[in-house]
Parts: C-alpha cells; structure tokens; sequence
C-alpha cells in the first residue's frame, strides 16, 4: 500500500488531530494550534494520505536565523502502522527542512517509545541527550539530531546541467 505525502490542507486538520488523540496519550497539538501551525510560515505540516484518506502526519518547525529544523510531531494511524508511512514521513520532513535552507533536524521521543527510536536510528539520527520528566506523564525524552545535506538543484536543472537548459 502506497501513500501520497503532501502538504497539508486545512479541511485535513480533523484527520490529524483524530490520529494525534489516538496515538498520543497527552501533550496533544489542539486543535487551535492545528489551525495555527496550518495557517502559519513556521511550520510544514504534511500529510500521508491513502486513496485520500489521511493515514499520517508530520509537523516540521523552524525559526528564522538558525539553521536547525525540529520534527514536533510524527503519526501514522495505527492501521497503518509497518506500512512504510512512517519512513516517508520522515523523509519528506527532511526534505522539507533542506528546502528550508536548514542543515540540522533535531527531535525529542519518549524514551519508552522503542519502535520510534529504531525508526530514527535506521535513518541517520544520532541520540544527543536525556531530558528528565519532559513529557506530562514523568517519562523522559531523548533527543536525536541528523545533519541534513544542502537541497540539490531543481530536478530540471540537474537534467540539463549545471547551467540550465541549452538555448
């Protein structure tokens, strides 16, 4: 089963707020902030979608004058889970934060939460820390960072070499 990753839409926000309630137990994005991170320039939010139904989500964060990305929030509904989704997700988020200009992608997981630490490993992500108590239940986080190579040129202009289509 393949799934489409694309920006997020705003009639999408239910979606990924029903798949944030169902894998997260608290620290949840509501929906206001949903909206916000939808409507803002701060953030990607992307979607993994399956015959148009979205299955996954990624929210991408990033501030002006740094260099840094921060993966918020990655999800895959959990009928999806194994499918792959998760993986592209991730991928497209770091794509995402190279299209950005950002050369370093930093997260923060639940240290109890071993398939996603596998997930990060398996893809380049290098643990950097513990944070004591950090999420509402007591449970430590660990943070993971991976540097992110310099977004190539257009595929287009690739093709046609380095400077651009011949006239």
């Amino acid at each position: 089963m393949t799934a489409d990753i694309r920006q997020a839409r705003a009639s999408d926000a239910s979606a990924i707020l029903t798949i944030e309630n169902a894998v997260f137990e608290g620290d949840r994005i509501s929906t206001r902030s949903m909206r916000r991170l939808l409507a803002g320039r701060s953030a990607a939010v992307l979607v993994a979608a399956v015959r148009d139904v979205v299955v996954g989500y990624c929210v991408v964060l990033w501030r002006e004058g740094t260099r840094v990305a921060r993966l918020y929030s990655i999800a895959t509904d959990r009928n999806h889970g194994g499918a792959g989704i998760g993986r592209a997700l991730l991928e497209a988020a770091e794509a995402a934060a190279r299209q950005r200009g950002r050369r370093l992608i930093r997260l923060e997981v639940r240290e109890d939460n071993g398939r996603a630490r596998a997930l990060y490993e398996r893809n380049g992500y290098r643990f950097i820390g513990r944070l004591q108590r950090y999420y509402h239940d007591g449970t430590a986080a660990l943070r993971y960072e991976k540097e992110l190579p310099p977004a190539g040129p257009p595929a287009d202009a690739e093709a046609a070499g380095r400077d651009g289509p011949a006239r």
